[in-house]
């Protein structure tokens, strides 16, 4: 998970809001900017095979812990992103069921703190502007409200482009 519900819940901006729906917020993101950038953020020199039972990869790895994230691949039925909750000598406990399988392919993912930075940016954002989206200009007294186009230009997935530009290194070519 690029950014924890406990960090956000700890800025004022995030009193009084659900765990749930902030998880739900940070899992869309994580989403967006990885579909986005093109980039997993793979750290490919932590990786293993092993195979999966409910919640459980049996595997070990001595470079993760409790709380990273780890991306499945090559398992056919659990691919995706999870997070790890409790650590063993003969497997790792994550954050969600999986199906029974021989093989997974389990590795790290980190994010670099400019796009944890980022990602709280856009949470910030999120919850103070996007009932806003679309108002260029307001006035009060008799009453004028401005919309702005909302186009390539000035958004990019929902979001507008000058919150984004943290993204920019990160971008891998598509083929």
């Amino acid at each position: 998970m690029i950014v924890s519900v406990e960090e956000l819940i700890e800025m004022p901006e995030f009193f009084g809001k659900s765990e749930k729906a902030l998880q739900k917020k940070l899992n869309a993101v994580e989403h967006l900017i990885r579909s986005y950038t093109n980039n997993n953020f793979q750290n490919r020199c932590v990786r293993f095979q092993g195979k999966s039972l409910g919640n459980r990869v049996f595997g070990f790895s001595p470079f993760l812990r409790v709380g990273d994230t780890i991306q499945i691949s090559q398992s056919m039925v659990n691919d995706g992103i999870y997070v790890i909750t409790e650590i063993t000598d003969t497997f790792i406990r994550l954050d969600t069921e999986l199906f029974e399988t021989e093989l997974n392919l389990i590795t790290k993912v980190e994010y670099p703190a400019d796009i944890q930075a980022g990602v709280i940016d856009l949470m910030v954002w999120e919850t103070k502007n996007r009932q806003k989206v679309g108002i260029k200009s307001e006035t009060l007294s008799r009453h004028s409200i401005s919309y702005y186009d909302q186009d390539a230009n000035n958004q990019v997935m929902g979001y507008p482009v000058a919150l984004l530009g943290f993204l920019k290194p990160y971008i891998k070519p598509r083929f």
